[in-house]
């Protein structure tokens, strides 16, 4: 908030008044002008907002622009960046040109990270495991993701996708808020913002970090999941893997519910009139976050207790399924908030950042996400929700066909923003097929190329939203989260 929107919010309208009196008719044309201008206000009123601002609470959601195809998003981040060469983008190519050097047509001049821009030589790598066609639909899928082959005819694998950032921070912050430099709201708080939450008792945005033991994964910062400059009620809300899911949760004190519920009916009443003297709209966020807590107190003990799956639901998602903070057990955990009503969960998994040793590396890393990311899709599949939760599995950019270091069997493989894979699945996608082609050497699209903004575009379209008209107003000007960019891709909707 700005100091001048701070200072107005501290006046009473009688003390507003007042004031004017005192500084004659100039002072109150100069108020005036700076509300009209929005340079006193930090959202004018958020006309273009799906709800006209941020008065959607819980179990109350606001309506969106047209019928959705998605009522929720899980979205599945593989921070370091997976190898398309190795995953989804099937190069036969590449056997052949294997060990041959990259050539200056194919690269053009292409910006290098400095761990790779010193070398002299750019030696092609082929895929480090076989790719075989899986489902009735055909769908090239590496040996590396064996869980995956199972879900062929579920998902779009999309290997055309591309942004300008070719470093991990920037690069993944562009993924998450639409813009390279941090300071923006994230996605999950743009849609929590836009589209409020159906559940009572959960928040409409809810964030899970995988453990990680990989020295070299890349961190995770909690302004990937947060409101910026959104009334702060839309951040993510972190729940932990070990200890209580969520900090302070539990009284410590012991009091019974019934005394804490008086407390908070108290205080309400108090801010309430501290409201009406100065007028803070975050004088309401903080009630409601007061009031979240006090019902997440008995929601989260039984969403994080998995003692009612079934076996063959924990057979399905695997043995980590049990095991808190593993990739299954996020999983696991997401759909059981997805069937509670939360709009946006976002599970973060580290690790995929192989500069070096790739081969041994990223099958570990595959291992650990395969079989829960696969699971995920066929849970969500049996129980008939999967046709409106929209699925998005993918990192922040790609690897580099190239060798970095090593040599032909063991080697790693550089950052690559230029081309790369993510797959889609459920609300509103097409399954089972490709979209988007790349050339021989995987280094340039040659066909229908997807911008990070266009993917953004598209799953706010999934969710019922027109991307140019989910707008906030702040310091003078109203901000999207595609900012001027981004096109739906209309190819892949079903």
């Amino acid at each position: 908030m700005n100091p001048l929107q701070h200072l107005l919010q501290q006046q009473t309208r009688r003390q507003f008044l007042a004031a004017t009196g005192r500084v004659g008719i100039g002072g109150a044309a100069l108020a005036t002008l700076l509300n009209e201008t929005g340079l006193a206000s930090g959202n004018r009123d958020a006309s273009l907002a799906v709800n006209n601002g941020p008065g959607y609470g819980p179990g109350n959601p606001g309506p969106g622009h047209f019928p959705a195809k998605a009522k929720r998003v899980i979205y599945l981040c593989q921070s370091g960046a997976p190898s398309q060469i190795d995953s989804f983008d099937y190069k036969p190519s590449l056997e052949k040109l294997n060990g041959q050097e990259l050539p200056d047509s194919v690269r053009q001049g292409q910006r290098l990270t400095g761990m790779t821009s010193g070398q002299k030589s750019f030696p092609a790598a082929k895929t480090i495991e076989p790719f075989r066609q899986h489902g009735k639909s055909g769908q090239w899928i590496s040996d590396l993701l064996p869980h995956h082959h199972k879900i062929a005819d579920d998902i779009c694998i999309i290997n055309s996708m591309y942004t300008e950032a070719i470093n991990h921070d920037p690069a993944i912050t562009f993924f998450q808020t639409g813009h390279q430099q941090p300071g923006r709201p994230s996605i999950g708080a743009w849609a929590s913002y836009g589209l409020g939450s159906e559940s009572d008792n959960l928040p409409a945005y809810v964030v899970l970090l995988d453990k990680n033991t990989d020295p070299q994964a890349q961190p995770t910062y909690s302004r990937l999941w947060g409101s910026a400059f959104l009334p702060s009620n839309h951040q993510g809300v972190k729940l932990r893997s070990e200890g209580n899911p969520v900090l302070y949760l539990n009284d410590p004190t012991g009091a019974p519910l019934s005394d804490r519920r008086k407390m908070l009916d108290g205080l309400a009443e108090l801010n309430a009139l501290h409201k009406q003297q100065v007028g803070d709209p975050e004088i309401d966020t903080r009630v409601a976050a007061y009031e979240m807590a006090f019902r997440m107190q008995t929601s989260v003990p039984s969403l994080t207790d998995i003692s009612d799956e079934s076996e063959a639901t924990l057979a399905l998602y695997g043995p980590d399924a049990q095991r808190p903070g593993t990739h299954a057990a996020n999983c696991l955990l997401a759909r059981r908030l997805a069937e509670r009503g939360v709009r946006f969960i976002q599970i973060y998994h580290r690790g995929w950042d192989h500069h070096s040793g790739l081969p041994g590396r990223h099958r570990g890393l595959a291992k650990e996400v395969d079989q829960g990311s696969a699971a995920l899709i066929q849970d969500l599949k049996q129980r008939g929700m999967l046709e409106d939760t929209l699925v998005i599995w993918g990192g922040e950019f790609g690897r580099t066909v190239y060798r970095q270091g090593g040599n032909a069997s063991n080697f790693g493989r550089d950052h690559h923003p230029r081309c790369f894979s993510i797959w889609m699945a459920g609300g509103g996608i097409k399954p089972g097929m490709r979209y988007g082609e790349t050339d021989d050497w995987c280094y340039n699209i040659t066909a229908d190329p997807m911008h990070v903004h266009d993917l953004n575009a598209t799953l706010l379209h999934l969710l019922g939203i027109d991307h140019e008209r989910l707008t906030y107003r702040f310091q003078g000007r109203d901000y999207r989260l595609t900012d001027v960019h981004g096109n739906v891709v209309q190819p892949i909707l079903a």
